[in-house]
């Protein structure tokens, strides 16, 4: 199948055709770019308070029916990722400079 593919296809290589395309931008400039850090750091603080969201937001629709342990349980939750803000605030990693 490879086989009669390549020798039924059309295939006219042109420089418009072999130059690198990405989103429809044509490239400029060199292929190497470095990122900082902080957008990794700025990524990892989204995926955890969104998985909090996953947690919280069920639980809080059930809220009247689930006792006090729940209540606790959520609370402790809701602690570990408060300690987690603080540290990252104290540190430094939310300010966008």
């Amino acid at each position: 199948m490879f086989g009669g593919n390549a020798l039924l296809r059309p295939s006219h290589a042109t420089p418009e055709k072999l130059l690198t395309y990405e989103c429809g931008v044509d490239p400029v400039g060199e292929g190497w770019a470095q990122t900082h850090v902080r957008y990794y750091v700025y990524a990892y603080l989204y995926v955890v308070f969104a998985v909090d969201a996953v947690f919280l937001f069920p639980w809080a629709t059930v809220f009247a029916g689930l006792g006090w342990v729940s209540v606790a349980e959520m609370g402790v939750f809701i602690g570990f990722i408060a300690v987690g803000l603080v540290y990252a605030w104290r540190k430094g990693v939310l300010t966008w400079t």
